[in-house]
């Protein structure tokens, strides 16, 4: 596991040099927000970092609910019972298993795994602009209908979850990088996931936290040039394919 820190934020990456698979613990005065649950083995080196801190976890968001993103939940809740699980109310059905559209989404097939077995279940349903601690939720679906971002309104660092990647080159969900291609493959709908990253970018953040890939500090020009190319590949039915036929 490797640790990096930029103010309230500690980005504990697992795998870093295979397939980094990132969560987030964001210092708050009393306690921490995990956010996103990594692998199924995470649980013991995301709670190590906590201890190291010297706060407790009292929060545990997700920012979608595919497998490398919940993986530990099930043992971090055994640890914790006390911490309050949240996730957006459109992800809750993909977490409980339920891959039904709504009236109006887009008619691709959800993709990405979510386990079968996972027996926790949130404690509190977000909506966008609900506040987290000091975490404000941002609507962000197209890498799965219900994704969400979290922006922290102290620093303006912003928590992305997988509707950009940074791993194997800046780019928009559903936008395939052949050096790191996984986030595409599970991509429900790019087109969402473009007017998603537009509405990302307008935040213009101060840092980008994604699930796959070094934080970036002042990540807003290459914001534009990922949404740019998604645009591109999009209108040409590239990125489309990129998402849809993993």
């Amino acid at each position: 596991m490797r640790i990096r820190q930029d103010q309230y934020l500690t980005q504990l990456t697992f795998l870093p040099r295979l397939f980094p698979v990132n969560c987030y613990l964001v210092e708050e005065d009393n306690g921490l927000t995990l956010i996103d649950a990594a692998l199924p083995y995470s649980a013991a080196g995301i709670l190590k970092a906590a201890q190291r801190m010297g706060k407790p976890i009292t929060r545990i968001v997700l920012t979608h609910a595919h497998d490398d993103h919940v993986g530990a939940l099930d043992k971090l809740k055994m640890a914790l019972p006390e911490a309050e699980i949240s996730i957006s109310a459109r992800d809750a059905r993909l977490m409980a298993g339920d891959r039904s559209l709504d009236p109006g989404e887009d008619t691709a097939k959800i993709r990405g795994g979510v386990p079968a077995s996972l027996k926790a279940r949130p404690d509190r349903l977000l909506q966008e602009g609900d506040l987290v601690g000091s975490l404000r939720v941002i609507a962000a679906p197209g890498h799965t209908p219900g994704s969400i971002a979290l922006l922290d309104t102290r620093s303006g660092a912003l928590i992305v979850g997988d509707a950009f990647q940074v791993r194997g080159g800046m780019a928009v969900s559903g936008q395939l990088r052949p050096l790191f291609p996984f986030p595409a493959w599970g991509t429900w709908s790019p087109a969402t996931a473009l007017r998603s990253a537009q509405k990302l970018r307008d935040l213009e953040p101060a840092l980008l936290a994604a699930g796959h890939g070094a934080m970036r500090r002042s990540p807003v020009q290459a914001m534009d040039r990922a949404i740019e190319a998604a645009a591109r590949n999009l209108a040409g039915g590239a990125g489309e394919g990129a998402g849809r036929h993993a």
